[in-house]
């Protein structure tokens, strides 16, 4: 015997451009559809969780250099978790490739609260463009009721446990890393979820 399940489910998709090798957000629009599922009986449907994800560690060419950071552990998490790839430095603005960005004081707790503490190589601040891309970063873990994420150690705007103090590797939190956190959504790097004789610094 089988069984007809109709939904109504509310749909949201990512509107992206691509211009000079970037990816853009341009809004978040929501549609209603149906959804008929058949189902033996007995069956019961199971909803992936979704995870939000440094897009340099899926593959995603993003990183201020034009490179990725390809992580073959965080890759294997689409067969159990939706995956979805997020840049916050593009989401702020930045181009890709893009000068390197580094702390001149403190971290990204401190970038939050409006102090401007971001420089890139070319001695320009771009603390506004991190707190962007950290809030539009924020803003889609909401729209999609995500309450964990895997960013790029290391990052000025994803390092979740070490970011750079000028040239120094220093511990602290990235721009989007502190404010996902201290909205209760579980933040950890490409490196917690790695076997421990895999694990980089």
């Amino acid at each position: 015997m089988f069984f007809l399940y109709i939904y109504f489910v509310t749909c949201q998709f990512l509107v992206v451009t691509y211009n000079n090798n970037s990816f853009d957000l341009v809004r978040i629009v929501s549609c209603e559809i149906f959804v008929d599922i058949i189902l033996p009986e007995g069956s019961a449907i199971t909803v992936k969780e979704t995870i939000l994800v440094s897009a340099c560690l899926l593959g995603l060419r993003c990183c201020y250099n034009g490179c990725n950071n390809t992580d073959q552990s965080v890759l294997e998490l689409r067969e159990k978790y939706i995956l979805i790839p997020v840049c916050p430095e593009q989401l702020g603005g930045l181009q890709t490739p893009r000068p390197a960005s580094f702390f001149i004081q403190g971290d990204g707790s401190q970038t939050l609260k409006g102090i401007d503490n971001l420089k890139n190589d070319q001695n320009e601040n771009v603390s506004s463009n991190f707190r962007k891309g950290a809030e539009d970063a924020l803003k889609i873990c909401q729209l999609l009721n995500i309450k964990t994420a895997i960013l790029k150690e290391n990052s000025p705007s994803c390092g979740t446990h070490h970011i750079y103090l000028k040239e120094k590797l220093t511990k602290g939190m990235g721009v989007t890393a502190s404010i996902l956190k201290s909205n209760d959504i579980r933040v950890i790097s490409e490196n917690d979820i790695r076997r421990p004789d895999e694990r980089k610094n």
